[in-house]
């Protein structure tokens, strides 16, 4: 199954990306060659669809989610947000877009401010969008911990605090304070333990209900990106090289990179541990009879 075989909700797409790719410097040693991370991808996000993006590392798929936040730029390709082009924004980009497209990264400690309490992740945000005056925005930030399950008592506590899984509460009210369309979640849940993993996926379950935001999820930990995408993409070398629904990509995987990854992934219950030796088993044998290409 190719990118482009994969079944598409009938809506008009809110992200479209479309031959992206992007090289990075190789440096001094090497004669500053480019060398390329991502090739020539291609995916769509609809309204209110997580859409998840795995590989391992190295992959491209961090890669591609800050060429959305306009945190590096594509040599070729195009990104489409909700009919503009991204693209041809220039050096400079939209206010207007950084409001519209928020993320959330791996380590919330290393974006909030260690000497201001977490309350001004929130507060200066607004303040630079010009959205209300201190008060409201104030009240605005007590609003949004209580909706990420925080207390009014950690609005005026530091990172250091805090907890992990509190810190990435304070990352994930910021995210939502301008009411963003799209939340970019870069490895989000990785630096938690497994029951804050836990709460913080239904916590952003229960925000795409109420809120209809989209979120683009990248991860590694494929149990999770299965529990909480509507479809996932398989990145490879720089490349996605599988693309479908959650459910049929995990019980039906068409490439063999994928079952390559889905073989390799740790699993609890007996019976799951059975279903990953079944699929290393079979993957060897396509390989030695030559049915698949080696990956």
């Amino acid at each position: 199954m190719t990118p482009h075989d994969a079944p598409r909700p009938h809506a008009e797409p809110l992200l479209k990306v479309r031959d992206l790719s992007i090289s990075y410097d190789t440096g001094r040693i090497l004669g500053k060659r480019k060398a390329p991370v991502v090739r020539d991808v291609t995916f769509d996000i609809y309204p209110g669809e997580t859409f998840g993006l795995v590989g391992e590392s190295g992959s491209g798929k961090s890669t591609t989610g800050r060429a959305i936040l306009r945190l590096l730029k594509p040599i070729s390709g195009t990104i489409e947000f909700a009919g503009r082009d991204v693209t041809a924004f220039g050096r400079r980009t939209p206010l207007s877009y950084r409001r519209d497209v928020q993320a959330v990264f791996q380590d919330p400690s290393m974006s909030l401010n260690p000497r201001q309490p977490v309350s001004t992740a929130v507060t200066e945000t607004l303040k630079r969008h010009g959205v209300g005056d201190r008060a409201e925005r104030e009240r605005r930030a007590r609003q949004l911990f209580e909706h990420v399950g925080l207390l009014p008592g950690h609005l005026d506590r530091y990172p250091t605090e805090l907890s992990g899984g509190q810190q990435q509460r304070v990352a994930i009210a910021r995210a939502l304070s301008l009411s963003p369309r799209l939340v970019v979640c870069d490895e989000a849940l990785s630096a938690l333990d497994l029951s804050t993993q836990g709460q913080i996926i239904n916590l952003l379950a229960d925000l795409q209900a109420e809120t209809g935001v989209s979120y683009l999820f990248i991860g590694h930990n494929l149990e999770v990106v299965k529990h909480i995408s509507d479809r996932v993409a398989v990145m490879r070398l720089g490349r996605i090289v599988e693309l479908a629904p959650a459910a049929e990509l995990f019980d039906h995987p068409g490439h063999p990179y994928t079952r390559k990854l889905l073989g390799a992934t740790p699993a609890a219950h007996p019976e799951g541990r059975e279903l990953r030796r079944a699929a290393r088993a079979a993957f060897a044998r396509a390989q030695e009879a030559g049915v698949v290409p080696a990956v």
